[in-house]
């Protein structure tokens, strides 16, 4: 690691080993736990400056899915990548750690639909639910998936320019802040752990398994998370939202507001997909707040 990115991401990492394969994780700080899963093509970094404002009141853990950030890198042979072993990754490292009890879920982009499966199955175990620019349910009717997703989804010629000039994640670093656009730094941070043919493996294998249809490996999971979300809608449950995503719109937040009528919601009009890194010095205190206010409360599913 250099030390430009060391300035940015001072923490030290661990490690899970999952069948041969490292899965690297940050477990920053004491206290309930804090469980945050990003998605595709950003890794751990992008919840940096949130670990450093928790950390001194809750334990911070997050993973970065295998084929991300600064887990093993596997190919095709080596590693499944599906939805469903996503979720079985994230249960094996709570597992390990011994976290089973009052999790707080901070999700974003595909980490979502892990973390909510995740919570589906063990519905218990969570206290309370941060939501970022994310779905947990299929694609809302009214909305058709982006040409530039179906593209990489669906196409060779998609598949070359994410795996051979890493255009998915050039793209996001530039796209994913439509307000506070990413300096130079922060965007070559972004994508330094894609830096190969090999290395882009887990952007491309994504956008892949994004289910549309019920042919696809998916589905039947993301049918499962769907059907069970309701089940915490009375939990506390804080959603901050960039309308300007790419991807996730207003759309997805209006089926949001329908599943969860008592969320509390913060909407950025100007803000795009990496509403953390976009709108950082509004959403980290808000999220620090929520998390305090709502401490003391039981989960009730």
């Amino acid at each position: 690691m250099n030390n430009e990115l060391k300035k940015e991401y001072p923490f030290t990492g661990r490690y899970l080993d999952l069948d041969g394969l490292r899965l690297h994780y940050l477990d920053e700080g004491l206290g309930e736990p804090v469980v945050m899963l990003h998605g595709n093509p950003t890794w751990s970094f992008y919840y940096r400056n949130l670990v450093l404002a928790l950390r001194n009141r809750y334990r911070c853990i997050v993973p970065d899915h295998i084929g991300c950030g600064l887990s093993n890198k596997p190919d095709d042979d080596s590693y499944d990548y599906t939805l469903g072993r996503r979720m079985d990754d994230l249960e094996r490292l709570l597992d390990h750690l011994g976290i089973a009890t009052g999790i707080t879920l901070v999700l974003h982009d595909w980490g979502g639909m892990i973390g909510m499966l995740y919570a589906v199955r063990h519905s218990s175990r969570i206290k309370r639910l941060v939501i970022l620019n994310t779905a947990t349910f299929h694609l809302p009717k009214e909305k058709q998936l982006p040409f530039t997703l179906k593209l990489c989804r669906d196409t060779r010629l998609g598949a070359f320019l994410v795996r051979g000039f890493n255009a998915f994640s050039l793209a996001a670093s530039f796209i994913g802040c439509r307000k506070n656009p990413l300096p130079a730094h922060l965007r070559r941070a972004y994508r330094l752990p894609y830096d190969s043919w090999q290395n882009r493996i887990a952007t491309l294998r994504f956008v892949q398994d994004i289910p549309l249809t019920l042919g696809d490996r998916s589905y039947p999971l993301v049918s499962e998370t769907e059907a069970g979300i309701s089940a915490f809608r009375d939990l506390p449950t804080a959603i901050f939202w960039g309308e300007r995503d790419f991807v996730f719109d207003c759309t997805f937040l209006s089926e949001w507001e329908r599943r969860f009528p008592k969320a509390e919601i913060h909407r950025y009009a100007d803000a795009g997909h990496y509403i953390l890194e976009d709108m950082k010095d509004e959403v980290i205190p808000l999220i620090t707040a929520f998390l305090a206010r709502t401490d003391g409360k039981q989960q009730t599913v």
